[in-house]
């Protein structure tokens, strides 16, 4: 069974920082992209950041800057380091895997796995 497991969120204030990581099973993730969305409540998922399998990055404006996207071949993991957090950073962040041999992408439709989804709340 292929899974991904995000983990890491929780509740943090403003200007904190977060680690979240993306645990991957069942098969190699190694030549996958991989890339983070998250949704707000009532809101549309989002693009936060993706990267390659050469481990070219790719971020959304409103992070660029402050969070930064790696993956552990190795331990078949991805992670997406939070810093500066803003409370209009709160929600539910999911990692993602094409399954196949791709570029960085933004778009939700090239990723065919997909993590439950892990909560992150910044407060004010």
């Amino acid at each position: 069974q292929v899974q991904l497991i995000e983990s890491g969120g929780g509740l943090v204030q403003a200007g904190g920082a977060l680690r979240l990581a993306c645990a991957g099973s069942g098969r190699p993730f190694s030549s996958d992209a991989m890339g983070w969305f998250r949704q707000a409540p009532g809101m549309e998922r989002e693009f936060v950041a993706a990267i390659s399998w050469s481990d070219t990055t790719y971020y959304a404006d409103s992070v660029k800057g402050r969070f930064t996207i790696s993956r552990d071949n190795a331990k078949n993991t991805g992670y997406l380091q939070m810093n500066s957090l803003k409370p209009e950073d709160t929600a539910v962040y999911f990692c993602a895997a094409t399954g196949y041999l791709s570029a960085a992408s933004y778009k939700p439709r090239e990723y065919g796995y997909w993590g439950q989804g892990t909560q992150v709340t910044v407060s004010s």
